[in-house]
């Protein structure tokens, strides 16, 4: 396994999140385009969860948000951010990370 020195690390601006708005992506079967506030802005990401949640399941939930991750488009979308998950292997499983505890929005994680 590859180590990561910590400045590194400090680069990556991880914060706690509350999804706002999720929907399924019209041109494909296992996206969801989802907004997620986290404190002081709301981010788009375009995420592979419908095998794992449904949107009722999402809608509202407290996650993990790696927020500055270089943008990219998937399927016509723009994809700002990303929701930290915990994945089996073989992808048979995928559980978002969520705080121990209830915490505001943009709270950073360190």
């Amino acid at each position: 396994m590859e180590t990561v020195a910590y400045p590194d690390f400090a680069k990556l601006e991880i914060r706690t999140g509350r999804i706002t708005d999720v929907k399924r992506h019209e041109n494909a079967d296992k996206l969801y385009i989802v907004q997620i506030n986290v404190g002081d802005r709301s981010l788009q990401t375009v995420t592979s969860l419908v095998p794992y949640y449904t949107e009722e399941e999402l809608l509202h939930k407290q996650v993990v948000v790696l927020c500055n991750l270089q943008k990219a488009k998937m399927r016509g979308e723009t994809s700002e951010c990303m929701l930290l998950c915990a994945e089996t292997d073989d992808g048979s499983e995928s559980v978002l990370l969520t705080p121990e505890r209830v915490m505001p929005a943009g709270v950073r994680i360190v």
